[in-house]
């Protein structure tokens, strides 16, 4: 018994990581379509993405940064949901889209690169990309650029 109590902290700081929470939620635009995403930022952010989600709302999404432009791409492994994968370069024109990625089955699971060096990328729910016609060349615009929006 006095084995297992000693491992409780240990397990509690475990679980504290590994629950981290993304960056607040802001807003982008593309193509004057305007969705609340989460911010990944740093390594574990983009790392973990939205693993283990079993619901994206259509006007959310995640934004992921990186800290150097260059060929990005994207798996789905423990993603539950089939997702667009827009990435921007850094003008923040859309440079390449991969559309309706369906989540990993089994391993090893699909990449999904960009066409083109990027440094944002930007997750939306399948479908999107196609729905709302976006193209290469458009422009993504990140909150402090969209004025005021609440």
């Amino acid at each position: 018994m006095r084995r297992w109590l000693t491992t409780i902290p240990f397990l509690l700081a475990a679980c504290s990581c590994s629950t981290r929470t993304h960056e607040a939620p802001t807003a982008v635009a593309l193509d004057g379509h305007r969705f609340s995403v989460e911010l990944a930022t740093d390594d574990a952010g983009r790392q973990r993405g939205l693993m283990m989600r079993t619901t994206l709302a259509a006007d959310h999404g995640m934004l992921f940064a990186f800290p150097a432009s260059g060929p990005q791409a994207f798996w789905m492994k423990n993603t539950l949901i089939p997702l667009d994968i827009l990435y921007f370069d850094e003008q923040k024109r859309l440079v390449s889209v991969q559309q309706n990625v369906p989540p990993c089955k089994a391993d090893p699971c699909p990449v999904y690169p960009s066409a083109a060096p990027a440094i944002y990328v930007l997750e939306l729910p399948a479908g999107t990309a196609q729905r709302m016609g976006f193209r290469a060349g458009d422009v993504l615009k990140i909150d402090g650029e969209l004025g005021a929006v609440r």
